[in-house]
């Protein structure tokens, strides 16, 4: 059985406080994508995770789709399987990828073996597994507020639109970007703000992480400001980055930008 895990981009990001737990409060709109990873389960002597396509750093004995099988093999006394995961979304892009891809596994799973398991439960799975993870178990336009893991539903739609997403070559590390944020609740939430025309999100809709993440990183910064010079309505780093989208009202083509770095058009 097949599973076709997509990306997320982030409309707005604030980093609020930060939590006795160790982890940071955010809010965040989580708007998924049509960039993907593919993931298939099979029959197997032994459970194993073989991985394809970008190389991810690390064991694939610690990767997230692996962790999710387990945890569900021990719940339901599961038989072996092989997890093969086709790796395509860009990995330390603030994209989600691997987040997406263990909530898909989990659907899978659950799926295959006609477990069912209900849409709450399995984002409870999820949640153990990463701050964004449990999104991906609905996949539809959300507010997202705690660690990323809470969501309420949110009415955006840019299917009119043509979504231009660039990777610069470029891993920024979450933690890292962490440590340059000052947490602070803004004065107006991007619940709000997601609901203003999008020719006002250029003035209103933030990423806190962009000033650290852009200090360090300025060829980040410049891809923002050419995807703005090439017409676009919006754009924005998403996540802790590195990956910046932008949200054009025709198609595009950006030859200078595909000479150092990925560009994906139509997500």
């Amino acid at each position: 059985m097949l599973a076709f895990a997509n990306a997320k981009i982030n409309l707005g990001l604030s980093v609020t406080e930060k939590r006795a737990d160790g982890y940071h409060n955010i809010e965040t709109v989580f708007y998924p994508v049509n960039l993907f990873d593919v993931i298939e389960i099979t029959d197997a002597p032994a459970t194993v995770c073989v991985i394809e396509g970008i190389d991810i750093p690390g064991d694939a004995a610690d990767n997230l789709c692996l962790k999710a099988f387990e945890a569900l093999q021990k719940d339901f006394k599961l038989p072996a399987q092989q997890i093969t995961l086709l790796k395509n979304i860009p990995v330390g892009a603030g994209l989600g990828g691997g987040s997406s891809d263990a909530a898909h596994l989990i659907k899978l799973v659950n799926d295959k073996f006609k477990l069912g398991i209900s849409v709450e439960t399995m984002q409870n799975y999820a949640r153990v597994l990463g701050a964004d993870c449990a999104f991906f178990i609905e996949n539809k336009p959300a507010y997202a507020f705690g660690k990323g893991d809470e969501f309420s539903s949110v009415a955006v739609d840019l299917s009119n639109y043509h979504l231009v997403l660039v990777k610069p070559e470029v891993h920024v590390s979450t933690a890292d970007a962490y440590a340059g944020i000052k947490p602070i609740i803004p004065s107006r939430s991007v619940k709000d703000l997601i609901h203003l025309p999008i020719e006002e999100w250029r003035a209103h809709l933030k990423n806190d992480f962009e000033s650290s993440v852009f200090s360090k990183y300025p060829e980040i910064e410049q891809i923002k400001s050419k995807l703005y010079q090439s017409g676009a309505l919006f754009s924005l780093m998403s996540g802790s980055g590195s990956s910046v989208f932008g949200i054009f009202d025709h198609q595009v083509s950006l030859p200078e930008l595909e000479e150092n770095n990925k560009v994906f058009y139509n997500v």
